[in-house]
């Protein structure tokens, strides 16, 4: 993603934390803001309800790749008006919390989104990111933010090599550097140890009713060395069946499923299944 001279021009690139950075333009702030307010009544006792309805006031905002592809070094970015499917999930996360917490400053949502992007919750560096979808899951379990569902809806444990990252080093500007992609590689090696549990698409529909509004869901690939594709949203619609509301590559927009869930994994040639976690 190229960004415009007018675009990095308007970013504020300031201290956030012990010496780490904040990109985040003023329109950003603003939305920060507005969500803020949109979102003050919402139920705080039903988490599910809360991360749906959050997730709903990003409807329509485009969808844009790799935005926080940003610079030279890896900062905390804020974008709230152009997001990929990652982005989504962990900006609705993020504004979660703050509704559960009775949080409405800026600096506490930093922290919850830096506590959900990174490794154990702290920024040091590009591969302290959560890049592989399967770690996010996991990593975030480990802090108490969610469980990992998946093998109590009809899971069944999996392995393959996770490596795309480093076998697909030119696609990623920030693996230039020798020692991001050395510890990139440490990472995917520790991945090769693990094991996930994934729900396979066949048995989606009849598990259907296992998956609450709110779960998060993760589309687990046959493509050679990746885990996740995709994420989204679990959203019980008013048919009664699960949708997935998330930022669309169909659309380029966030938005709900016109197809439930299961019907909707049909469509993707690679897709083996998915992941389910369930914010606490």
């Amino acid at each position: 993603m190229k960004y415009s001279f007018l675009f990095l021009f308007l970013l504020c690139i300031i201290p956030h934390g012990s010496a780490q950075n904040l990109i985040c333009s003023p329109k950003d702030k603003e939305a920060f803001n507005s969500k803020i307010m949109a979102i003050s009544e919402l139920d705080k006792h039903d988490i599910g309800a809360t991360v749906v309805a959050i997730g709903k006031t990003f409807i329509g905002i485009p969808y844009v790749a790799k935005t926080l592809e940003i610079g030279e070094t890896e900062s905390l970015v804020v974008n709230l008006h152009g997001l990929d499917c990652t982005t989504f999930v962990e900006n609705v996360l993020a504004f979660s919390l703050m509704v559960k917490n009775h949080k409405t400053d800026f600096n506490s949502y930093l922290n919850y989104l830096e506590t959900i992007r990174y490794k154990d919750g702290k920024l040091n560096g590009y591969a302290s990111r959560l890049h592989y979808f399967s770690e996010w899951i996991a990593n975030n379990e480990k802090k108490g933010l969610l469980r990992d569902m998946t093998s109590e809806i009809g899971g069944v444990e999996s392995s393959k090599a996770i490596n795309f990252m480093s076998t697909h080093r030119e696609l990623y500007p920030f693996l230039k550097d020798a020692d991001n992609f050395d510890k990139i590689k440490a990472s995917e090696e520790f991945l090769k140890m693990q094991s996930i549990c994934i729900l396979p698409q066949d048995n989606i529909k009849a598990n259907e009713h296992l998956i609450q509004s709110g779960d998060i869901i993760a589309l687990t690939t046959s493509i050679k060395g990746l885990d996740i594709t995709h994420t989204g949203i679990a959203t019980r619609e008013s048919d009664g069946r699960i949708h997935l509301l998330h930022a669309s590559t169909g659309s380029m927009a966030v938005e709900v499923s016109k197809q439930p869930l299961a019907a909707y994994l049909k469509g993707i040639k690679s897709n083996t299944g998915i992941m389910v976690a369930r914010p606490l």
